[in-house]
């Protein structure tokens, strides 16, 4: 019998496509990704985590639909090294320049959006990516650290100050403009609820009333200025969920939502005086909710593992079958968090993730030589420990500048205003005023970290077992703070000119600009603060 051997070819050729084509159907999709982080917003003010007078229901939906995390902490609790830690996977005094505010990104280390796309993902973000700062590469370009831009459709917002970005409907250009067949990476990088706010729009634009909120922080006097204030920030933290909530309907219209990886947080905690910028819980302690349905294997579980920033990247990297080399990224300090993703319990999965480190170097100038304020700590076994460098600098900016840490608002000026109230002067001081150099607080009774326990006889070995363990892990990584190196974070060039020698021109009467601070804020009798 005579085999036609052409035929025989053909059903070879035939045999083999179908082979591949099986092959390639059995091969794992990577996951599409969106990160949703909001510009300043504290752990405790989203509606999943029982707070009243904030509605978030995308957050929730994410949260009910996946994972809420009940202690994600941001290394550096400041816009640029907060984001910078997210993209490099390493904590901020692993980060050179990029460890501060208003700084130049090294061109050494990459981004995970960065890896992704040179391994087949295609990447964008619309608004704030990694800011404020300059990155250029090598060869003096500007680098698309977060991905490509897409910011061309606008809206009209809702208040004064709220951007008129239509984020969800270019993150719809995104998609439309994603290659067939091509997993996506997008960032969504709100400008809200950042400082400035339309005063009253809570109440006005919100239909909220001051009696909504059920307790205000204790570190701030309680009147209808702060409250009003306090509503302002819910009312545009609820317009970023908004937006959100319009992604996550898009996505499921397009059939994308079970292999997207949603991840919603903060940047750093609410634009208030002892909150974004310092190293207490309303600073660094941060929302966090992750949803993945066809990568989370049991959903609704409150995770109670310590989870850092740095732990974001090498969970994108490792969800998209890269490694630490093939991405051709630096070492990175965080671990991905896939393994509690696989988990089906709740509350402590992997009992290593007890602690999270934190700390920061040069957030906004004004003191002299424009110096930064830098701190080291531990959160660990319920109790805060924070270790200030340098005691006799002003924690949050000096007074005669605008103490410019802290972002211009009501309740801060509520708080310079009443500064010589006898009644009211200790607010002043728990924002402003100067510190000890060791803090300790028990979060479980004092989650406002008003108590200092650090001179406490009952803490001092609890108090040192913490201080070895931060400081051997800074020595670790590297941290130049623990080699006497520390003030080479001072000495890093300022990326925006007008923060160049800030203080200096100040002081010899030159009329600056701030944008972020009010003219109220700067204290004219500066002087008398040192009697």
């Amino acid at each position: 019998m005579r085999i036609n051997y052409f035929f025989c070819l053909t059903l070879l050729a035939t045999i083999t496509l179908f082979s591949c084509s099986n092959s390639q159907k059995n091969q794992p999709q990577k996951p599409n990704i969106l990160f949703a982080i909001a510009d300043d917003a504290t752990f405790m003010h989203m509606s999943a985590y029982g707070c009243t007078w904030v509605n978030t229901p995308a957050f929730d939906q994410v949260a009910n639909n996946g994972l809420l995390f009940m202690n994600g902490y941001t290394p550096n609790a400041k816009c640029a090294p907060s984001r910078a830690c997210i993209i490099t996977g390493r904590n901020s005094w692993q980060l050179e320049e990029a460890g501060n505010h208003w700084a130049f990104f090294p061109s050494k280390y990459k981004s995970f959006p960065e890896a992704l796309k040179e391994n087949g993902y295609f990447t964008g973000y619309t608004a704030k990516g990694w800011a404020p700062g300059v990155a250029l590469d090598e060869a003096g370009k500007k680098r698309e650290l977060t991905g490509k831009a897409f910011n061309q459709i606008k809206t009209t917002p809702p208040a004064k100050h709220i951007s008129d970005n239509n984020y969800a409907e270019n993150f719809k250009a995104f998609l439309d403009s994603v290659p067939e067949n091509k997993p996506f990476c997008f960032w969504y990088g709100s400008i809200e609820p950042h400082r400035a706010y339309e005063f009253e729009a809570g109440i006005k634009k919100g239909n909220k009333k001051v009696t909504d909120i059920s307790s205000v922080p204790p570190f701030w006097p309680d009147n209808d200025s702060v409250r009003t204030d306090m509503l302002d920030y819910a009312f545009e933290l609820e317009y970023f969920d908004k937006h959100l909530g319009k992604m996550l309907a898009t996505l499921k219209e397009r059939g994308e939502l079970d292999n997207t990886i949603v991840i919603v947080t903060s940047d750093n905690g609410m634009p208030f005086p002892r909150a974004k910028g310092q190293a207490y819980e309303y600073s660094n302690h941060l929302p966090l909710a992750i949803m993945w349905p066809a990568g989370i294997k049991k959903t609704g579980r409150k995770i109670t593992d310590f989870v850092s920033f740095i732990d974001l990247a090498p969970t994108f990297l490792e969800a998209a079958g890269l490694t630490i080399k093939t991405s051709g990224m630096l070492p990175i300090t965080g671990k991905s968090l896939l393994s509690i993703f696989k988990s089906e319990k709740e509350g402590q999965i992997d009992a290593e993730r007890n602690y999270v480190l934190i700390g920061k170097e040069r957030h906004d100038i004004g003191r002299p030589n424009d110096a930064g304020y830098p701190i080291r700590g531990i959160v660990k076994d319920n109790l805060l420990y924070i270790h200030n460098f340098e005691t006799e600098r002003w924690p949050a900016g000096n007074p005669e500048t605008g103490y410019l840490n802290i972002d211009g608002s009501p309740t801060k000026s509520v708080l310079i205003n009443n500064r010589k109230n006898k009644e009211l002067s200790e607010y002043w001081n728990f924002a402003m005023g100067k510190r000890i150099q060791e803090e300790l607080y028990r979060l479980d009774v004092d989650a406002a970290c008003m108590n200092n326990l650090s001179l406490n006889p009952e803490y001092t070995d609890i108090m040192q077992q913490l201080k070895e363990q931060l400081f051997n892990e800074l020595k670790k990584q590297g941290d130049p703070r623990m080699f006497g190196k520390g003030e080479v974070f001072d000495n890093y060039t300022y990326a925006d000119s007008s923060g160049v020698n800030f203080y200096k021109r100040y002081m010899n009467g030159e009329k600056m600009k701030t944008g972020w601070v009010n003219d109220s804020d700067f204290e004219k009798e500066f002087k008398s603060f040192e009697n």
